[in-house]
């Protein structure tokens, strides 16, 4: 089972980190680090990349810590396998309810971006470092998937410390790695252009993370069995649809109209407008970058 949740755990951390990118603060930092825009502050946009980068997988290490210490205590608790799977089953399905949006409620979320004041402030490697542990720990900023949290728990019960570390630093890693898709981007215009593309294929991102936790379900339900697997897969949709019939007679009896969320894959949502960026970012520190990108909720 150790092997089973790890290989999972991996897959849906690649696919979290991923998803993560479209987040309010993921699409700041494709804004903030470009060519042009380094240029513009005199700094190297190769070496902020690389800060980033180790920034971040800093993070995820410090993720996969936290992941570590779950773990530990799975170990020396000697849970038994079929315990194990059938707490991954039910986590994953949930998460995957929860991005879904079937029950018409979401795991809970924050909403924090890191301070763009820290251009301004800071030398590059400070600010490249320091948005990069912030965006590659996972939870410090922006949370746009109940995979991150699945991210942890599959890590945790797998019961090994050392590979939790691995997850961590693996869900790091690809976070920052997405910094140098601006790469070849030399001009505001380009900019925009290239934040259209990228909007275009946040629907893909959705499919990716749900189709990563529905694999992952099914491998488990495997893995434990027909008789617990269906238990836990009642269990939780029994429990999903009563938040649904509860969330739908609140919105009921407070006048609001009822909307369907039944499909993740429909039609793509209003996607945030991207402005030229600026040499250098400015304004309340809520949000980063010489881009300046409207804030969604998700």
């Amino acid at each position: 089972m150790t092997t089973t949740l790890t290989c999972l755990a991996i897959v849906v951390a690649v696919a979290a980190a991923v998803r993560s990118t479209w987040s309010p603060c993921g699409l700041s930092m494709l804004s903030t680090i470009t060519p042009f825009g380094e240029r513009g502050r005199g700094h190297r946009y190769a070496a902020t990349c690389t800060w980033f980068v180790v920034g971040a997988t800093s993070g995820g290490v410090a993720l996969g810590g936290v992941a570590a210490a779950l773990a530990a205590a799975v170990h020396f608790g000697e849970a038994s396998a079929l315990v194990v799977g059938v707490v991954a089953l039910a986590a994953t399905l949930v998460a995957a309810v929860s991005d879904s949006e079937w029950a018409g409620a979401r795991v809970p979320v924050h909403f924090r971006q890191v301070n763009e004041r820290w251009l301004d402030a800071y030398r590059p490697w400070v600010y490249g470092a320091g948005f990069g542990f912030q965006i590659g720990c996972g939870l410090a900023t922006y949370i746009t998937t109940a995979a991150v949290y699945l991210t942890v728990v599959l890590a945790a019960l797998a019961g090994s410390p050392a590979l939790a570390v691995v997850v961590g630093a693996t869900f790091g890693l690809v976070r920052g790695l997405a910094v140098t898709l601006t790469r070849k981007v030399q001009t505001p215009t380009g900019l925009l252009a290239f934040h259209q593309r990228f909007a275009a294929l946040r629907p893909w991102a959705d499919r990716g993370v749900l189709a990563s936790m529905v694999v992952s379900a099914v491998v488990l339900a495997v893995a434990v069995g027909p008789f617990p697997a269906t238990a836990v897969v009642l269990v939780v949709a029994a429990g999903a649809g009563g938040v649904r019939l509860l969330t739908q007679s609140a919105s009921v009896a407070s006048g609001e109209v009822v909307a369907d969320t039944t499909s993740s894959t429909g039609p793509p949502r209003p996607v945030s407008a991207v402005s030229a960026p600026s040499p250098v970012g400015s304004g309340s520190g809520s949000s980063t970058g010489s881009g300046r990108l409207s804030r969604q909720r998700r």
